[in-house]
């Protein structure tokens, strides 16, 4: 669990656990055949200098004699073949883990047996029920391989955790996946420790590369530990038959006896049935093999910094800054203008252009966004091939770049203001807040950039990850259908002949329920019929339901909604009574 290279990631040593044979050197002992299982190698100048040995046969052209198949069990262990092409990636990967420890196989199991039990239902504080064993897992793992625990890996982990907190409080679909694919990055991260640029985008779907090794590792763990502990396995299987018995025979007999505890068994014990079947072994073998995957990640990581990309060739001053500062000009009119219009020029621009102030402000926002998307790239390539001739070069590109940043994220500010008045005149969206979200995070980068230009680059990869994590962490914990409820809600109480756009509010999840209860009739009832027959009508076990979905299934029983739904004809889709009239059928879209 650690940012360093621990001693189980240096490929050329050999575990005394792997148990394979070191090869030997043909050309200097062509008679001689190897030891038999020997556990120490028998050429010691292979483990003198690691880096030097496999420096020197990679420049050679031969492949490395330490790592092995990156997809081969005990990849990298001194004597694996090296397939023609792997040498980048095999070089990258540990020596084989120690046999897997049983406090790891017992976590391992006890994910795979939650995730079958609890994870076919829908998404909710499941998550967090099969995260726990998963994570013991791969903490058992990484401290039997000698792995330590450091800040990093800590955040990671903590972070990763909390994003799974989201699909408990948020009934909402889309920050639910943005959180839960957050989540499963953060753990990746937090079990190969990656720090540089590759490392931090490629770390976080390595846990991938982990599936199969793992998979293989404990087949081979099982069958060697079953191998020495017959007796025992048989003992704790027939214990463990004897308190399932004993647990169903007096459950039974307790659930029959009051109705009470019968409906606290139900409530509490996932509704599993034979027609399941399939998809409970679907879970059970996924969970299975999520877990494995994590504990051999743990134990034997993946060290994706070694991959690096070389730095571009330094360019002249002037044919380097020349392009930026034209471009730094052109920003700062851009500016001013947009100076002139928040300080009262929208007259002036209205008799230009003809444009309202919200037709402006939707015209512009996309380009900005676009332009601040495109300025990340200009960065980007401009410090590949800025100067680094001395001191003189380092002030130059600081104060190019930081020139960039900063108005750009003036150009930043333009464009949360345009969706500001865009938002007050048309309402709030899916669409819109997520945008906006993003803009605001692009915001942040440039303030990472600009921290980084100041007081160093080293933890620029992982600040940006973590600015990344937490923001969709907090865009779910905001609950944005919930605060686009709420925006419109709050815009037809404020102006009730702006109306309020009820296809759209319909379609929203149980999130959006408390704002749109405070809506006068018939309003409140056409924008919760479809959201109450969703809540109301679906039998959804404890641990598959939210916080707001539970909320809203409240608020809904003390207040049904009335009538129908033929009052809703007579809303226009903005809300605005006298709308189109239904057909003779009487047929309810709502």
């Amino acid at each position: 669990m650690s940012d360093q290279p621990s001693e189980a990631s240096r490929p050329p040593g050999q575990s005394p656990e792997a148990g394979t044979q070191p090869q030997q050197q043909p050309q200097q002992q062509p008679q001689q055949q190897p030891e038999p299982q020997s556990p120490v190698p028998a050429a010691p100048t292979a483990t003198a200098a690691p880096d030097q040995a496999v420096k020197t046969t990679a420049t050679a052209g031969a492949p490395p004699a330490g790592p092995g198949n990156p997809w081969q069990y005990g990849a990298g262990a001194p004597g694996a073949r090296n397939s023609p092409g792997d040498g980048v990636t095999a070089r990258l990967r540990p020596p084989a883990p120690p046999l897997i420890r049983p406090a790891v196989l017992w976590s391992v199991l006890a994910t795979a047996v939650v995730s079958a039990l609890f994870l076919g239902d829908g998404l909710g504080v499941n998550l967090l029920i099969v995260a726990v064993p998963a994570a013991l897992a791969a903490f058992f793992a990484a401290r039997s391989a000698g792995r330590r625990l450091r800040p990093w890996t800590a955040t990671w982990a903590v972070g990763g955790l909390a994003l799974l907190a989201v699909p408990a409080l948020r009934d909402a679909g889309w920050p639910t996946f943005l959180a839960v694919v957050s989540a499963f990055a953060l753990g990746s991260l937090a079990l190969h420790g990656s720090r540089s640029w590759l490392g931090v985008l490629i770390g976080s779907l390595g846990l991938f590369d982990s599936v199969v090794p793992g998979i293989i590792w404990g087949v081979r763990g099982i069958r060697a530990r079953a191998d020495g502990s017959r007796a025992r396995w048989g003992a704790g299987l027939r214990t463990t038959a004897v308190a399932v018995v004993l647990l169903v025979v007096f459950g039974t007999l307790f659930a029959s006896a009051d109705a009470a505890f019968a409906d606290l068994l139900g409530d509490l014990m996932p509704d599993v049935s034979l027609g399941e079947g399939p998809w409970r072994i679907f879970l059970f073998a996924l969970g299975l093999a999520g877990a494995l995957a994590a504990a051999y990640a743990a134990a034997a990581p993946v060290r994706w910094d070694g991959i690096t990309v070389s730095s571009g060739k330094p360019r002249g001053r002037i044919e380097w800054a020349l392009p930026l500062i034209v471009l730094n000009l052109l920003f700062a009119a851009f500016i001013a203008l947009q100076l002139v219009v928040l300080l009262g020029g929208y007259e002036k621009v209205r008799a230009e252009t003809g444009l309202d102030h919200a037709e402006y402000a939707r015209q512009g926002f996309w380009q900005l966004l676009w332009a601040t998307l495109l300025t990340l790239l200009v960065i980007a390539l401009a410090l590949r091939w800025a100067p680094r001739g001395g001191s003189r070069d380092r002030t130059l590109v600081r104060a190019v770049l930081g020139t960039l940043c900063v108005l750009t994220l003036v150009v930043v500010a333009s464009a949360l203001r345009r969706m500001d008045l865009y938002v007050d005149e048309y309402g709030l969206t899916r669409l819109r807040i997520s945008v906006a979200a993003m803009e605001l995070w692009l915001g942040v980068v440039l303030v990472l950039i600009l921290a980084a230009g100041v007081f160093g680059a080293r933890f620029l990869p992982r600040a940006i990850a973590v600015s990344a994590a937490a923001g969709v962490l907090a865009f779910g914990l905001i609950s944005p259908d919930g605060l686009i409820a709420e925006q419109n809600v709050q815009r037809f109480e404020a102006r009730e002949s702006a109306g309020i756009d009820i296809d759209y509010v319909k379609d929203l999840s149980a999130d959006a329920v408390p704002a749109l209860d405070r809506l006068p009739e018939p309003e409140r009832s056409c924008a919760l019929r479809i959201i109450q027959r969703e809540v109301l009508h679906t039998d959804t076990p404890w641990y598959a339901t939210s916080w707001g979905e539970a909320r809203a299934k409240e608020i809904l029983e003390k207040r049904p909604v009335q009538g129908d739904g033929r009052d809703c004809y007579r809303l226009g889709t903005d809300g605005v009574r006298d709308g189109y009239e239904p057909d003779g059928d009487g047929y309810d879209p709502y």
